[in-house]
C-alpha cells in the first residue's frame, strides 16, 4: 500500500474508546494515551482536527428508542460530546499541544463557536481543533458532522478510529467468516450498507472525494502505522 500524502486530516473518534475497560464515562488514563497518539501525529507535521463521539456518555438514538424524544434526546447527545472535547484538550494541554474546541451549540464559557476561517488559524499555528455538538442541530449523528467538518476544512483524509480494524462485508463479531475490505468504493458502502459510517456521512465524503480510512484506535500506536501507510486498515474511496 503506499504511503499517504495527508498534510491536514480529521480525526473522528467513537465515545465509547474514551471509557477504556470502563463500562461508562470518561477513563483519564486512556484518554491521556490516545492524547500521546495524537500529539506525535501532529509533531510529525500534520494539521489536525478531531471529531470525538458522546456514546461513552449519552447516545440520543438510545434515548430516543427508550421513548424520549428524539430532538431533546440528540441534544443531550450533542452536550456529551462537548465533554468529551474538554477532556480530550486537558488531555492534550497537559502535554504541552495547544488545542481549541469549537462547539456547533453556543457555549461561550467553556469553548468556541464554529468559525471556519478561525479554525483554519489555529491549525495553521500548530493547534489542534476538536469540533464538538455534531453539527448543531438534532437527526445529524457525529459521523455527519465529522463528515462536514473534514469537507468545511478541505482535510485531505477523514480517519475514523473505532474498536474493528476496517470494513467487513458482514459483522465479525456475529460472523466468523466475514471478510476485510483493504479498500472499498463510496458506492458499495452505501449499497450494501456496509456500517462504516451512516449514509449521509459516507455520501458527504464521495460528493468532495474525502477518503475514509477505517481502523481501530484501541490497538495502541495503531495511528501512527496507518498514517505511515501501514497496520491493518481499511481505506474507502472513489473507484477502490
Amino acid at each position: 500500500m503506499s504511503v499517504p500524502s495527508y498534510k491536514r486530516i480529521l480525526l473522528k473518534l467513537s465515545g465509547e474508546v474514551l471509557m477504556g475497560e470502563q463500562q461508562f464515562g470518561i477513563d483519564t488514563d486512556y484518554v491521556a494515551r490516545l492524547a500521546q497518539e495524537v500529539k506525535d501525529a501532529r509533531d510529525s507535521g500534520l494539521q489536525i482536527c478531531l471529531v470525538i463521539g458522546g456514546g461513552n456518555i449519552f447516545r440520543g438514538m438510545a434515548g430516543a428508542a427508550k421513548g424520549m424524544d428524539r430532538a431533546q434526546a440528540d441534544y443531550m447527545g450533542m452536550l456529551a460530546t462537548v465533554m468529551n472535547a474538554l477532556a480530550m484538550q486537558n488531555a492534550l494541554e497537559q502535554l504541552g499541544v495547544p488545542t481549541r474546541v469549537q462547539s456547533a451549540v453556543q457555549m461561550d464559557q467553556v469553548c468556541e463557536p464554529v468559525i471556519r476561517r478561525r479554525a483554519e488559524r489555529h491549525l495553521e499555528k500548530g493547534r489542534i481543533v476538536i469540533f464538538a455538538a455534531g453539527v448543531g442541530a438534532p437527526y445529524f449523528t457525529t459521523d455527519s458532522g465529522a463528515a462536514l467538518r473534514a469537507a468545511e476544512m478541505r482535510c485531505d483524509a477523514l480517519l475514523k478510529g473505532t474498536s474493528v480494524d476496517g470494513v467487513y462485508d458482514a459483522d465479525p463479531k456475529k460472523d466468523a467468516s466475514a471478510k476485510r475490505y483493504d479498500t472499498v468504493d463510496y458506492d458499495t458502502v452505501l449499497a450494501q450498507n456496509l456500517k462504516v459510517m451512516d449514509a449521509s456521512a459516507v455520501a458527504l465524503c464521495r460528493d468532495n472525494n474525502i477518503p475514509i480510512v477505517v481502523f481501530s484506535i484501541r490497538e495502541q500506536g495503531n495511528l501512527a502505522l496507518v498514517l505511515s501507510g501501514g497496520g491493518t486498515q481499511t481505506i474507502v474511496k472513489k473507484d477502490a
